[in-house]
């Protein structure tokens, strides 16, 4: 790696990602992330504040070796067969400690790795696995307000060559998906996840109020794959900027499929399919999707 490459700011980027046989096929989602990781400089390590970490702390992964973690039920075998071998970096867990004091964030050297909310889109966009990944997890007891503003406190690792990545979806309701509506959206889900995408571009700092939108309860009826994007509003707050929309859509009705950049304009995927398919015989809301 060059000493231009770790010296170049990283762009930043929130992406919906949706049922995780994403990972397996080709769509315009899955040819828009492989865009994004085209285009962005090489970077140190990839930072991930995934969904699918949801605890009760604050953490960072700094084993050298994460494992590939399969968190979801009823898929076929070809996914649990994915692994997606990329390495830790040990001293990034003290270097985000350090840039966000006095927010705490504990080192966890054994209880995680690499969650499909993270390797499903990294599978795409770093396909050869080859760049160091941390993932920071979400604080389930903390109201959304922090979570912004911890997105805000990791502006400056961005300047050291650390590309920061949420993954989660701005709509995401399982309990109210319909396997046939492939490619579409509800309009509570639409109404909302266009609420969601003016004020992140337009007004980031406001984004932990979107809790007050009449359709936040059917299209967050649980807070961990929404909680991601206020990582983005925060980044996009600290920096003065305002995301682009690399790819949107939706999938089963009730889930949003939207993914934003900060700091970086790639060229937008072609379409060339919807979201992937879900199981059959495995309702949603018990496949941890």
């Amino acid at each position: 790696m060059s000493e231009q490459s770790t010296q170049t700011v990283q762009p930043a980027a929130f992406f919906g990602h949706g049922n995780p046989m994403n990972a397996l096929e080709v769509n315009r989602y899955t040819a828009a992330w492989r865009e994004f990781g085209r285009s962005v400089p090489r970077p140190r390590a990839i930072l991930v504040v995934s969904a699918h970490w949801y605890i009760g702390a604050t953490a960072v992964t700094a084993m050298p070796r994460p494992r590939t973690i399969h968190d979801f039920y009823g898929f076929p075998q070809q996914l649990f067969d994915v692994r997606y071998p990329a390495p830790g970096l040990t001293e990034l867990a003290e270097e985000i400690s350090d840039t966000v004091h006095p927010t705490w964030v504990g080192a966890d050297v054994d209880s995680w790795g690499i969650d499909h909310g993270t390797w499903s889109v990294l599978t795409h966009a770093f396909p050869d696995a080859d760049i160091p990944v941390v993932q920071l997890s979400i604080n389930a007891f903390k109201p959304l307000d922090y979570h912004l503003d911890l997105g805000a406190r990791l502006a400056p690792l961005r300047e050291r060559g650390v590309l920061v990545v949420a993954s989660g979806n701005v709509v995401h309701n399982l309990g109210g998906v319909d396997p046939r509506l492939t490619d579409e959206g509800f309009d509570w889900a639409r109404r909302f996840d266009d609420a969601a995408r003016e004020t992140v571009q337009d007004a980031p700092t406001e984004a932990a109020r979107l809790d007050g939108h009449r359709d936040f309860d059917l299209a967050v009826p649980t807070p961990d794959h929404f909680i991601p994007l206020l990582y983005l509003a925060g980044l996009a707050a600290a920096a003065g900027d305002r995301p682009d929309v690399l790819v949107d859509g939706y999938a089963y009705g009730s889930l949003s499929m939207t993914a934003y950049t900060l700091g970086l304009r790639c060229r937008g995927a072609q379409p060339s399919g919807g979201a992937a398919s879900l199981p059959a015989g495995v309702p949603a809301d018990s496949a941890n999707i």
